[in-house]
Order: C-alpha cells, then sequence, then structure tokens
C-alpha cells in the first residue's frame, strides 16, 4: 500500500497540518511545531519530514510576501552561517543507520524541551546581551549556538521552529519584526535543504504530489493567520507563542501515541 494513500481520518490530520503551517507562518508562529507531529502522525518520520519541508517553504513564501518588510537581518545574518553548517552535519546524521524514526522523534523532542526550560530564563538572558555590542563573543556564541541547533533540527525532523522561536523572544522582537525575521529566517533555511532531502529521497514525485493537495489547506491557515495576528497586542502575541511552543514540545513525545489512534480505520 502506497504510504501516501491515507485514511480518512489520516487525510484530516494532514489537511488540519497544512492549516496549522499556513497560519504558522503568516502570523501565529508557535503553531509551526505542531505540524512536526501531525504529520508524523499519518507518515514515517523520515517521510514526514520530506513530505512536510514543500509545505513549509510554500507556507515561508506567504509569510515572506506578506511581512517582507519587517525582517531584522543583522539577527539574519548571524543565524544563517552556523545554520546552513548544521543542515550539513544533520545531512550525514540522517545517513546513519541508528538514526531511525525512533531516535529522531525522541532526539528532537528532548531538545525542545530543553529549550522550553531555557525560554523561562529568557528575561535574565536578554538583560546579560540587550546592552552588549552584537560582535561580542557571548552574543556571537549564543548565535552560532542556536543557529547550529537549529540546523541540525531542521534537517532530521523539520523541527527548528521552537529553536528559533526561543532564540527571537530572547531578542524581544516586536510582533511583526518577530514574524518577518522567523518567515525570512525559514524561507532561505528550507531552500538550502531541498537538495540533500532530494538525495536522500526524502522529497520525490509521490511526496510532491501528496503536497499539492494539501496546498489550499494552506493558503486557509495563511489568511487565519494574518487575521488573527492582527488582532492581537504584542503582549498577547508573545504568550501566545510561548504556550504553544510547550505544547509543541510535549506532542513531539507522542507523535505516534494519541495522534496515530485517532486516525486508524
Amino acid at each position: 500500500m502506497d504510504a501516501y494513500d491515507l485514511s480518512v481520518g489520516g487525510w484530516i490530520f494532514a489537511c488540519i497540518c497544512g492549516l496549522v503551517v499556513g497560519a504558522s507562518k503568516c502570523g501565529l508562529p508557535g503553531l509551526g511545531t505542531l505540524a512536526v507531529p501531525l504529520m508524523a502522525s499519518v507518515l514515517p518520520a523520515k517521510m514526514a519530514t520530506g513530505a512536510l519541508l514543500p509545505l513549509l517553504i510554500f507556507g515561508d513564501t506567504l509569510g515572506v510576501i506578506h511581512f517582507r518588510r519587517h525582517a531584522n537581518w543583522k539577527i539574519l545574518f548571524r543565524l544563517f552561517p552556523p545554520a546552513f553548517a548544521g543542515i550539513v552535519i544533520g545531512f550525514f546524521l540522517l545517513g546513519r543507520p541508528w538514526m531511525d524514526d525512533q531516535v529522531i522523534r525522541i532526539s528532537t523532542g528532548v531538545i525542545v524541551l530543553a529549550l522550553v526550560v531555557m525560554n523561562t530564563f529568557k528575561g535574565r538572558l536578554h538583560s546579560l546581551l540587550e546592552n552588549q555590542d552584537p560582535r561580542r563573543p557571548s552574543v556571537l556564541l549564543l548565535a552560532i549556538g542556536f543557529g547550529l541547533l537549529a540546523g541540525v533540527t531542521t534537517m532530521l525532523a523539520n523541527a527548528a521552529g521552537p529553536v528559533i522561536l526561543v532564540y527571537l523572544l530572547l531578542m524581544q522582537l516586536p510582533k511583526d519584526e518577530f514574524i518577518g525575521t522567523s518567515a525570512w529566517y525559514f524561507v532561505v533555511l528550507n531552500w538550502c535543504k531541498v537538495p540533500f532531502m532530494a538525495y536522500r529521497g526524502m522529497i520525490n514525485v509521490d511526496s510532491l504530489v501528496f503536497n499539492a493537495k494539501l496546498a489550499p489547506a494552506i493558503l486557509v491557515g495563511a489568511g487565519v493567520g494574518i487575521f488573527l495576528s492582527g488582532k492581537m497586542s504584542n503582549k498577547s502575541f508573545i504568550r501566545w507563542v510561548e504556550v504553544l511552543t510547550i505544547i509543541a514540545a510535549i506532542m513531539l513525545f507522542f507523535p505516534k501515541g494519541f495522534l496515530a489512534s485517532l486516525i486508524k480505520g
């Protein structure tokens, strides 16, 4: 049976995944990580990673179009080089025989939970960074650490969202600048992953046909995200991101558990 030939329940969850991707890229960034366990509930982990990437790129493109004037390029240029190195590291890790679906899921979940804990100290970290020259070692080391981690996790499981969300929360960016910076970061990073995943066979003709069927859901989700973000204050937006990051961290540990049980049939 073709893995992309889903049950009715599977297609419902896949469409919800598309809605989540669209909304997360166009105004509700904390929602994005929920797409990872949603897709992993209907496809094996490595297939889910490859199937999710084109959906994310489509959503990224919509986000960049709408928030293109709000990116913080100083932050982006600090993150890009280590993130590219992380992608290469993740590519070689994918080729290891011990890097199976379970290892990817559990390791990603552990990383996300660790970052959620770190996020509770964001006020203290920001106070240490806000008056420092961005060229200082402490600032650069933080960007290198987050960039590398984002590159590895995005290559393994498209799960760099919480990494970058925590980093941007540390930077305390205004709402639109937060969304615009995130959108530009991921549109560049995700395109860089395409040749690596195509080489591994994680993106192929069948997966692209599957993606095309979910494109309308992404468009609807994008409209919802733009509408809801426009109604939020900066404070409520930050709280939304924090709460959804915690929920996503918990869900990453159970992508095959309660979600999978709901879609059988």
